[in-house]
């Protein structure tokens, strides 16, 4: 059987400010209604005789991915969370002994989450293809075939054709300057490294046991000693930080007799920034795309985005990306746009939140968004999803004020448990023990006033929580 593996690890920082830490770019609609991550599993789920996608996340994402599953009506065959980043090898290595477990022959399609594919006829064929190699033990990497010379990706050299549409590997080349891209290009005997693979669980662990014995053997015991939370698999983290942080094609790829490529043209883009996103969208007569409400004169070859908060305008430039938020503007020269990652690290060296968490957060339970902060005091509106409640919580240095706007709330503060309805309000003291619960079927509205000497979200002590986070 056929098991999609999606890796959704990434923190997406070239797409700042619309990618956050906590909303990275494969959780956004950035071309088309689902996000990078939904087409990705649509995409697996139109494979012959595939099963439900296995996902290897982050903690933070757990409910995001979750929830995006449901939201296409895909099932479920695995959410295993990473207690931290260790790179591709460690996170494969969890994905084949989970399907290892149920299907010991199993064929593991391993895909990035945040990956667009156009051509969704020549990827089915290209995968095809490269099950037929990994159905006899080869470890089969995809390569797209380039179509100019790109300096931002790996390549793979083909060697002695093994069947009429796979090659052994002759050997995987780093990033490339311009001089070498360009002769690659012209041989055509080169494709770029897409990141993705097709091959048996048992092959990738035996491969990898033999290759990189540390990140076997950590992984093993990672998997070993696991827990399922709700829908979720909680690796053992002491083990998993035992293993050391290298990618598939250094750990296992680069190094095995096994490895083969099947070249293949299917509109790829790894969607590494802005002005690889403008490239693949849909633009006008201009050469622009724009998103939002966007009124533009004498402006060319600009991707503009604008927020739901306002209307952007531009006069007589040229080649830039302007990205508006809610709390954040990036206005840049579209051949700079890869220097993104510096403002995310000053963000950072500064102790700013910017790069962490959009001004609407998303939580398993709903939503708030923060429309309103000064000294000792914040406003959010907080949206609760039917049948949802927050933790049973208390915090040490801040008071709330509750209003709601729509639905019906309960909420228990200390001893008391009651209803609130729509334009009535209540009083949380600091300390108290409180609740916020919608016990109906639409969501409820509400208005929150904190104040306090101290206002951050680390104020929390959860008591009881239903979606495991006490």
């Amino acid at each position: 059987m056929l098991h999609p593996v999606v890796l959704s690890g990434g923190s997406g920082t070239r797409l700042w400010p619309l990618s956050r830490q906590n909303q990275p770019k494969q959780f956004l609609s950035l071309i088309g209604d689902h996000s990078l991550f939904q087409e990705t599993v649509l995409r697996a789920s139109r494979l012959p005789g595939v099963q439900p996608p296995v996902t290897v996340c982050s903690d933070d994402h757990r409910f995001m991915v979750g929830e995006q599953l449901q939201g296409v009506g895909i099932g479920n065959g695995g959410i295993l969370l990473e207690p931290m980043a260790r790179n591709t090898a460690p996170a494969i290595a969890l994905a084949a002994l989970h399907v290892a477990a149920g299907d010991p022959d199993g064929l593991m399609l391993v895909m990035p989450a945040d990956h667009l594919i156009e051509d969704e006829a020549a990827f089915r064929e290209a995968v095809a293809s490269a099950r037929r190699l990994a159905e006899a033990g080869w470890l089969v990497t995809f390569g797209i075939r380039p179509d100019y010379a790109e300096t931002g990706y790996g390549y793979i050299l083909r060697g002695e054709p093994l069947d009429e549409a796979g090659f052994r590997v002759a050997r995987f080349v780093e990033k490339p300057d311009l001089p070498t891209a360009e002769r690659y290009l012209a041989e055509g005997t080169y494709a770029w490294n897409s990141g993705m693979f097709l091959f048996q669980a048992r092959r990738y662990l035996e491969e990898l046991a033999t290759h990189a014995p540390a990140i076997a053997a950590a992984a093993r015991e990672a998997h070993a000693r696991a827990h399922t939370d709700l829908d979720f698999t909680r690796v053992d983290a002491q083990a998993f930080a035992a293993s050391p942080s290298d990618s598939i094609d250094y750990a296992v790829m680069e190094k095995t007799d096994r490895a083969a490529v099947v070249p293949v043209s299917c509109g790829w883009s790894d969607i590494g920034s802005w002005s690889s996103l403008w490239s693949v969208a849909q633009r006008d007569e201009d050469g622009n795309r724009h998103e939002g409400d966007v009124i533009s004169v004498d402006t060319r070859g600009s991707l503009v985005r604008a927020s739901e908060r306002r209307m952007i305008a531009t006069i007589g430039v040229e080649d830039l990306v302007i990205i508006d938020t809610a709390d954040a503007t990036l206005v840049a020269r579209k051949d700079r746009v890869q220097d993104v990652k510096t403002i995310v690290d000053r963000l950072k060296a500064d102790g700013r939140t910017e790069h962490l968490f959009h001004r609407k957060v998303y939580r398993p339970w709903g939503s708030y968004d923060s429309i309103g902060v000064g000294e000792r005091f914040q406003v959010k509106k907080i949206v609760v999803k039917p049948g949802a409640a927050l933790s049973l919580q208390k915090h040490a240095h801040r008071a709330e004020h509750w209003i709601v706007v729509s639905g019906v709330a309960e909420v228990t503060c200390d001893e008391r448990v009651f209803d609130l309805h729509e334009n009535e309000s209540t009083y949380i003291p600091q300390g108290s023990t409180h609740r916020l619960r919608n016990n109906g079927a639409d969501p409820v509205v509400l208005i929150e006033v904190q104040s306090g000497g101290y206002l951050g979200e680390d104020d929390i002590v959860r008591l009881e929580d239903v979606y495991g986070r006490s």
